[in-house]
């Protein structure tokens, strides 16, 4: 899959499908199975046009929604998807100010030359948010593009959508997060060099790094990681301040205790599982309450892959 940005012709007609794509939910696959069956139909490669950051981001930053995925998450699973482009557009005060009329024009025409655009059902874009399918569709015939929307995805009654996502993530509802994701619910990151407490206290941590200071989920959970051998690991991760050891204010880590795992893991790009919150953090009076909290953890942790595993 490439990945282009800006204003930069990519040379050839294109399938296109518009939107942020904020972890990649039923809803946006079932855009992206329509895409590429379309794409396949008339011997289109297939492009995603996406935008750094979430608008919400650019536009009001303290009231934005947290990520669910980084852009580089995003990116590695469309190229799991089979996506043959992403294309991303830096969102900011020139490209916001773009009326939907430039847009169409400037963006679907003349950049992505589309011959097939595909939206969501509630899509809107241009300053404003002037644009709408109506406008899209006569503007198709204008310029020789077929447009389509999707209409809404919905699993056991709810619409798959990423504030649902983030609202199941919020209240610790893992499972619920997972039937509207497809999988379980994960952040991916390279693993670095921490401050080495939990080794110094018997349970060694990797360290993942976060792309954002703002996860959807804080707590203890039972997890899984893969990217070092093949299969997954089962472990006990802590995303969150560490009240216990550092102030409220802290920013959030994510560390990750695997059972039965020694080996030295630094720079290597892994990906955790979120499959079960054990609990909310907490501030315990001294080191050693923490300590005997988290051998509890690990336990309960250890119990749940268990269950699972038979189940």
């Amino acid at each position: 899959m490439r990945i282009t940005h800006g204003f930069y012709p990519p040379g050839m007609p294109h399938a296109v499908t518009i939107g942020n794509f904020d972890g990649l939910h039923l809803g946006h696959q079932a855009m992206l199975t329509r895409l590429l069956d379309v794409a396949r139909a008339r011997d289109l490669p297939s492009c995603v046009l996406s935008f750094e950051p979430h608008p919400r981001e650019f536009f009001t930053p303290a009231q934005a929604p947290a990520r669910l995925s980084s852009l580089r998450e995003k990116a590695e699973m469309l190229r799991g998807r089979g996506i043959d482009r992403l294309h991303v557009f830096r969102f900011n005060r020139a490209f916001s100010s773009l009326s939907a009329d430039q847009f169409i024009e400037q963006v679907l025409v003349r950049t992505l030359q589309a011959r097939y655009v595909l939206v969501g059902d509630d899509f809107r874009f241009g300053a404003k948010r002037a644009g709408d399918f109506s406008l899209l569709e006569r503007a198709g015939r204008q310029f020789g593009f077929d447009a389509e929307f999707l209409p809404t995805v919905e699993v056991g009654g709810e619409r798959s959508s990423s504030t649902a996502v983030r609202a199941a993530l919020a209240a610790g509802e893992l499972e619920h997060a997972a039937r509207l994701l497809g999988r379980p619910y994960s952040i991916s990151g390279r693993v670095v060099h921490g401050d080495k407490l939990g080794r110094d206290i018997g349970f060694p941590t990797a360290n993942i790094q976060l792309k954002h200071n703002r996860p959807p989920l804080l707590g203890i959970f039972a997890v899984e990681l893969y990217g070092l051998n093949g299969q997954p690991l089962p472990g006990v991760a802590s995303l969150g301040v560490r009240p216990t050891v550092k102030g409220a204010d802290a920013a959030p880590v994510l560390e990750v205790h695997l059972f039965d795992f020694s080996a030295d893991i630094y720079n290597r790009r892994v990906r955790v599982d979120f499959l079960h919150k054990l609990r909310d953090e907490e501030k315990y009076p001294d080191l050693p309450s923490l300590v005997a909290q988290i051998g509890r953890d690990v336990d309960n942790a250890k119990r749940f892959l268990a269950q699972r595993r038979v189940a």
